[in-house]
């Protein structure tokens, strides 16, 4: 139940009539919130969603193009951030919803594994901006409910599972905790513990020490948990590096920067190149990866402005949100904002959650969340001395977050689900594509209704896309032919 407001808050009048135009735009007073409420949910949002301006640059700095080219950690931090700032006080001022956005995690794996390997860095930044194009466009004509509706939701949650131990294997991998085998061992077997079997190093500690932490953090219910693990272990790597000789950290260093202030620098802002990746990968290929871009984002927005918005009990009568074409189409915008400046694909964070939970009802929340993401563009310095080791444990914790929020709705029992949900799921991290666990999980659902005599309960949409899918598998072995 919501909370009411506090008698004495000098921002609401003994009738709860609004008493500024403040409070009335934003429907503060209307929503059983006060100011206060909404600048300490503003506030708690922030820190519980502030690793991203950490962890994102990681990811995408990590990968190369297909020329070897890496992108600037220091510009991928203001790209962040700023990204953040601006689609989060978008949404609070045309959305008017609790609701802050960010780089997606999930998301930014399928740019940086799966897009820029194939591309340049602007080709793969293009097409994340014609995937947010695609967004506005189902929102304008209404079909983003029905394109949402086409799938089913045991399959929807695989698909959440599946990115959730994909994000969980970036980290094990990015941290060292696990590596690839050489080629030369001659195995069947793709991964091993460390570097050589063996867990060595400080780097690894500080990752084993910084997984511990998060999760006790989590399960201790403690707000901001992860930026919290985030900070500990950056100091402890500090400490470490002082008094001790590290060969390598990674991509960064845990050492205090001489002035933790810098101005931003937007050298990645607008390196956008449109339709560049289909001339290097084909046009089929080129549509599946924007597809997947738009279908990665699409169903973690929905999931996560339906779970905010129950949370804020912001729901009619209907369970439908008012307004919601507005935020859809904002997240839209985000998408394709987060392509033009280089920071990936941008969308609705769940750890907004945090927010409501300190009773943030509006989206005058955002205004302030938003309001710090913008000062943290001044902090670039900082988060660029954060090293992989005290960062990734985050995405350890993301994925369990997603996985346990998700598999509980599939329906175990009805194979012709459960089967397409569960290959979704472990397809993504075996193969290590967001595509591939889609596309397979795609395809066998169909196959498998059809094969049950329930033709008629699969949409056109599934047909349509299982068959896309299904000759982009094929396509290699028929230009053989």
């Amino acid at each position: 139940m919501t909370p009411s407001a506090p008698v004495d808050d000098p921002k609401q009048s003994p009738s709860g009539a609004p008493t500024s135009a403040l409070d009335r735009y934003f429907k503060i007073t209307e929503r059983g919130s006060t100011l206060a409420r909404e600048v300490r949910g503003g506030f708690a949002t922030f820190f519980a969603m502030a690793y991203i301006i950490v962890l994102n640059p990681i990811i995408l700095g990590s990968a190369k193009d297909m020329y070897g080219n890496q992108l600037d950690n220091g510009q991928l931090v203001t790209a962040t951030a700023l990204t953040a700032a601006f689609t989060t006080l978008l949404m609070g001022v045309i959305g008017n919803v609790p609701i802050a956005l960010a780089a997606g995690l999930g998301v930014n794996t399928v740019v940086a594994l799966q897009l820029a390997p194939r591309m340049s860095w602007p080709d793969a930044m293009g097409m994340v901006v014609l995937a947010g194009f695609v967004v506005m466009l189902l929102v304008a004509t209404g079909l983003r409910e029905r394109v949402m509706n086409a799938v089913p939701l045991g399959l929807r949650k695989g698909i959440a599972i599946g990115i959730g131990l994909f994000i969980m294997l970036i980290g094990l991998v990015d941290a060292g905790f696990v590596s690839r085998m050489p080629d030369a061992a001659h195995t069947t077997v793709p991964l091993q513990l460390g570097a050589d079997g063996h867990l060595n190093g400080w780097p690894v500690l500080v990752f084993v020490l910084g997984v511990l932490l998060t999760l006790a953090l989590i399960v201790r219910k403690v707000p901001g948990a992860i930026l919290i693990s985030i900070v500990v272990m950056t100091i402890v790597a500090m400490v470490i590096n002082a008094v001790a000789t590290v060969p390598s950290w990674g991509l960064t260093t845990p050492k205090w920067p001489g002035n933790p202030v810098a101005s931003p620098d937007f050298g990645l802002v607008g390196q956008v190149s449109l339709f560049g990746g289909f001339e290097k990968v084909g046009l089929l290929t080129g549509v599946l990866f924007v597809f997947t871009v738009l279908l990665s984002s699409f169903f973690d927005a929905m999931g996560t402005i339906m779970a905010v918005g129950e949370e804020a009990e912001l729901m009619d009568e209907n369970d439908n949100m008012p307004g919601m074409s507005k935020v859809l189409f904002v997240d839209g915008i985000a998408v394709a904002c987060g392509g033009a400046s280089s920071s990936s694909a941008t969308t609705c964070f769940v750890e907004s959650t945090a927010g409501v939970g300190e009773g943030a009802r509006t989206g005058f929340a955002n205004i302030v969340t938003g309001g710090l993401f913008t000062v943290a563009l001044f902090l670039t310095p900082l988060a660029t001395m954060v090293p992989s080791g005290a960062a990734t444990p985050a995405l350890i914790a993301v994925g369990f977050l997603i996985l346990s929020g998700s598999i509980g709705a599939i329906d175990w029992k009805d194979y012709t689900i459960a089967i397409p949900a569960f290959l979704t799921m472990v397809m993504m991290p075996f193969t290590y594509s967001i595509t591939n666990g889609i596309g397979i999980g795609f395809i066998t659902f169909t196959v498998l209704r059809v094969a049950a005599g329930r033709a008629r309960e699969v949409p056109v949409a599934m047909y349509a896309v299982s068959a896309v899918f299904a000759f982009y598998y094929l396509m290699p072995a028929l230009q053989l032919t």
